[in-house]
């Protein structure tokens, strides 16, 4: 046996004793410190420098403070301050989950605080964490960083500036230059919070997620990053190749595809830039489906003016494959606006592929002083300009002129032309009949023109009814003024609908309305093939 050895250990182990017996005596007048206890060393060395008395413990140093403990190559223990100095291979372990390591530490006894620098890891059950730097409070068990961090977990992978980890919550806070790589998802932010329990991220200002399947920005919210479900507040939007959708709360499920929006919410559509906006949306993403109701409307460019359409609901439908559509729906109660055009009806469908507008049940157009009238109305498009319009089953053209009389004009079908978005030209096709007020300078009646004849051909001219052609041998008469009565004056049919005329005000109005909580109605059904045959003749005849 080594007994010089031995005689070493019991004369460090009686060292020990006397220096912790030191440390339960405070000085008069000063509180009682909390001890640090050496628990072992390979050598010690003792010494006052600059008046302070230094103990220099070399080889294996473990000291322990209640559920802390401290591993070192080597410490200097400051006895007066109870401040520790480790060096090489620094370890602190507290309550056997949390581990630090880095090449130097300064520990406090007083406070219970650690200063760990140079190549800094902490783990614990839940996560590692790496920075160059790092502060370690064992009363709070709270660790921060100021110098840049990055944190792992099986889930995840976080990076920052700046950083704080709260050991008993399990509550990471973030600051500056946020950077978290999910499965699914890159997230950036300026400030955020995670926790490494429940996989969740807390966002406290603008943030950022892009992502394979769609991108989203919210000021604040929560994304769980195990469910992927997405709960966000102020200023928030989801985007997709198709939508834009936002509002000020948004849920979002990645999973299944679906989101949800509430107050504020704008529904907008890529590809055309048409912008729906109302009180509440839902989205699908598989299904290429989107909903907006609450008061909504509909705002898209159209000849250099903006169109406005509102509805009790308005839904957008991407359908892919062998045919791909793009379609919104309104319904009910549609009203249009544009500054040159307003409109009203039951329901519409609007084809943005093929840029047909179907406006269905009692629909009514007015163009400047005309007013169009069918069962069924179906606009065509080009260019983002109306370019004709077809008008199925009971159509009726009235145009007003200068002295309130009304220009009438009545068929089974009428297609009109337009042109910079005035009517250049209406055909007629069966069961025409007209009534024609002659004027003699805009201000005095000459007579009635009135006909009967199946197909007629009517021209404008800065939208006012100038001349109707008849196609075959028309039965016609003129009625002058003195012989003119009431009667006279109207079709069969004839209905001057001006005071239901939208004007801007009553559309956009529906934005101001309390938002409608109930499920939205059922989506009017596709045109049918029998119309759209019945406007691919009309177009052939032309």
């Amino acid at each position: 046996m080594n007994y010089t050895k031995l005689l070493f250990s019991l004369v460090f182990s009686l060292l020990a004793f006397t220096v912790f017996g030191q440390q339960q005596r405070p000085r008069q007048g000063q509180a009682e410190k909390m001890p640090v206890d050496l628990q072992q060393a390979d050598s010690l060395i003792g010494g006052t420098f600059n008046g302070q008395r230094i103990d220099k413990l070399i080889g294996n140093v473990i000291f322990k403070q209640k559920d802390g403990t401290l591993y070192a190559d080597s410490v200097y223990q400051y006895k007066e301050q109870n401040v520790l100095e480790a060096f090489g291979n620094v370890r602190i372990n507290q309550a056997d989950t949390v581990n630090i390591t880095g090449d130097r530490a300064t520990y406090n006894g007083d406070t219970r605080s650690a200063k760990i620098i140079g190549n800094v890891v902490m783990r614990d059950p839940r996560m590692t964490l790496t920075t160059p730097s790092l502060d370690y409070n064992l009363n709070t068990r709270t660790a921060t960083y100021t110098e840049g961090g990055t944190i792992v977990d099986p889930e995840n992978r976080l990076v920052s500036k700046r950083g704080s980890y709260n050991t008993k919550t399990k509550m990471f806070d973030f600051q500056q230059d946020v950077n978290v790589k999910t499965a699914d998802y890159t997230i950036k932010a300026q400030n955020m919070r995670y926790n490494t329990l429940t996989k969740v991220v807390y966002f406290q200002g603008p943030t950022f997620i892009d992502g394979e399947q769609g991108d989203l920005y919210a000021e604040e919210g929560t994304y769980n990053t195990i469910t992927k479900v997405s709960n966000f507040g102020r200023n928030a939007y989801i985007l997709t190749p198709e939508y834009r959708l936002g509002g000020d709360k948004l849920y979002y499920d990645q999973s299944k595809g679906y989101g949800y929006a509430e107050k504020n919410v704008s529904l907008r559509a890529l590809k055309d830039d048409v912008t729906i906006r109302g009180q509440i949306g839902r989205y699908w993403r598989d299904r290429g489906e989107a909903k907006v109701y609450g008061s909504p409307t509909m705002e898209t460019v159209m000849e250099g003016d903006t169109l406005f359409l509102s509805a009790d609901t308005l839904y957008s439908q991407e359908t892919k494959g062998a045919r791909t559509a793009s379609m919104i729906y309104a319904y009910p109660d549609v009203k249009i606006f544009k500054s040159d055009l307003q409109g009203k009806s039951d329901s519409l469908s609007y084809n943005r592929t093929d840029s047909v507008m179907h406006m269905n049940v009692k629909p009514v157009l007015w163009n400047e002083q005309s007013q169009l009238v069918s069962d069924t109305i179906h606009i065509q498009l080009r260019n983002q300009t109306i370019d004709r319009m077809y008008m199925y089953s009971n159509a009726f053209i009235t145009s007003e002129d200068s002295l309130k009389n009304y220009n009438q004009v009545k068929g089974r079908d009428m297609t009109a032309y337009f042109q910079d978005g005035k009517i250049k030209r209406v055909n007629v096709n069966g069961n025409g009949e007209s009534l024609y007020f002659a004027l003699e300078g805009d201000s005095v009646l000459t007579g009635m023109n009135k006909a009967i004849c199946s197909d007629m051909i009517l021209k404008f001219a800065e939208n006012k009814l100038q001349t109707i052609s008849f196609l075959v041998q028309p039965d016609a008469s003129f009625v002058p003024p003195h012989e003119l009565n009431e009667a006279d004056r109207r079709l069969e049919g004839f209905n001057w609908m001006a005071e239901l005329r939208p004007t801007k005000q009553q559309v956009l109005a529906k934005q101001l309305q309390p938002a409608v909580t109930a499920a939205p109605k059922k989506a009017p059904a596709v045109p049918s093939a029998k119309a759209k045959k019945r406007a691919a003749r009309q177009k052939n005849k032309q």
